[in-house]
């Protein structure tokens, strides 16, 4: 094995993190910059170089206010994200803390502002009405929204309280649209907060945005966390399809069994267990309003535990799901699939706590943290953005077939690429490997940027 001599270059030509350069592009389609310069500013760093020099780091997987000071010498970390002047992490700290109310709906409208200016695809559920080929299409946006938790524990950050799954935190209510993801809002919130307590406000911040994405009906997809009159009655109003999970709260198991015996049809997946579905109707008076709501029901009785022991007493389980969706455009079984895929925004969740390093935010201020959420949020789509693009084409470097790519792999192969930066007749150019794996991606993601 040869030996390498560990040396320093004497020039500062070199990047590893080229992929700055597509972030850049992409804040070109917001109005981050001139939104910001109307807060005004008498003296110190403008507010679009505080905010961009962030979002430049959470683009990189880094959270911390400290990792600012090894950028505020990068030449190309500036010019990639046409920024003036890098503050200093206490600079970058007061600032947040000082502006955040104000700055937070800028950054929260440049974040749609992308989605909608660089095109991108928000891709359907189709639903046939009937069983013919020639049966009529209905196309539904899935729109899923939930509370996710956020451990910091051990910290006395305001907001930061008991939350539903045994540790102190926050609880951000986050909403996810189209199969691929988009995150319309990520709104921060004390983590001992009921998800349901102003949620037809988070509704009616949401839903706007999400029809200006797509011409397509929403599909409206809620846990059993947001099984309310008042919801239901809202969607009704607003003409929103939804399947919301059933709350079961105090239910007679027994009744409910032999109701599925009389009204169900009965699958038997394995010996010992059946499982009946079927659907009904229910009457509902809110606000002095009666309407009636479709709810599928599935009851599982077990004789035999899945390790083959046979039980004494049945185990019986009741399950629910409300819907706007009637039973010719969709099939029982069908809502239960279509629910099903809610659990993808799980996955949705992950990528902001880990791929994006956020979940012990890094304030002890609760409107502080909240502007960084929202600064995640604008990175969130724009990295998933850049892995649609970039990352799903046949000559994208070697991954197994996806529908999309975490963030967490668009960090890995797109924007912590090495390249050194020319500077060559006032223009300046980034130079790849000759058997750099990601340029052709690389360069397709930036050329459409730069086309739009």
């Amino acid at each position: 094995m040869r030996r390498f001599n560990i040396m320093r270059s004497d020039t500062d030509s070199l990047t590893s993190h080229s992929g700055l350069a597509l972030v850049g592009r992409a804040l070109g389609h917001t109005h981050l910059d001139g939104d910001l310069a109307k807060l005004g500013l008498r003296h110190g760093i403008a507010h679009a170089d505080c905010v961009k020099s962030y979002v430049g780091l959470l683009s990189t997987g880094k959270s911390d206010f400290y990792a600012i000071e090894n950028r505020r010498d990068d030449a190309f970390f500036k010019t990639a994200l046409g920024i003036a002047k890098v503050p200093s992490a206490p600079s970058l700290r007061q600032r947040f803390d000082e502006r955040a109310s104000a700055m937070i709906p800028i950054v929260d409208a440049a974040s749609i502002d992308f989605i909608a200016n660089i095109g991108a695809p928000v891709t359907p559920i189709v639903l046939r009405y009937g069983t013919s080929l020639r049966a009529a299409k209905h196309k539904y946006v899935p729109l899923d929204i939930d509370v996710f938790p956020m451990d910091n524990s051990g910290t006395k950050k305001e907001g930061v309280s008991y939350t539903y799954k045994g540790f102190n935190g926050y609880a951000p209510l986050a909403a996810y649209l189209g199969e691929e993801g988009w995150c319309l809002a990520c709104e921060l919130r004390p983590g001992s907060q009921n998800g349901q307590k102003e949620f037809i406000y988070f509704l009616e911040r949401v839903i706007p945005r999400a029809r200006r994405l797509t011409r397509h009906r929403l599909l409206v997809r809620l846990d059993s966390g947001h099984d309310a009159a008042p919801n239901r009655a809202w969607f009704s109003c607003e003409h929103v399809d939804f399947i919301i999970k059933w709350n079961p709260r105090r239910q007679n198991l027994e009744a409910w069994l032999k109701r599925a015996e009389h009204e169900a049809e009965w699958h038997y997946p394995r010996v010992g267990k059946r499982v009946g579905i079927f659907s009904d109707v229910v009457e509902e008076k809110h606000d002095g309003v009666t309407r009636e709501f479709r709810r599928v029901m599935r009851v599982i009785e077990r004789s035999i535990d899945k390790h083959g022991n046979r039980l004494l007493v049945p185990e019986i389980k009741v399950e629910g799901w409300w819907t706007s969706l009637g039973e010719v455009a969709c099939a029982d079984e069908k809502i239960i699939a279509l629910y099903c895929d809610h659990a993808t925004s799980e996955q949705f969740h992950s990528e902001f706590k880990t791929d994006l390093d956020i979940e012990r935010l890094p304030s002890g201020k609760f409107a502080t943290n909240d502007l960084v959420m929202t600064c995640a949020v604008l990175v969130y789509n724009i990295l998933r953005w850049i892995g649609l693009v970039g990352l799903l084409r046949d000559d994208a470097p070697i991954r197994h077939a996806a529908k999309r790519r975490r963030l967490k792999t668009v960090i890995q192969e797109l924007m912590g690429v090495a390249a050194r930066v020319v500077e060559s007749g006032r223009q300046l150019a980034l130079k790849f490997s000759k058997t750099c794996p990601a340029f052709p991606s690389f360069a397709a993601v930036y050329g459409q940027l730069a086309a739009g």
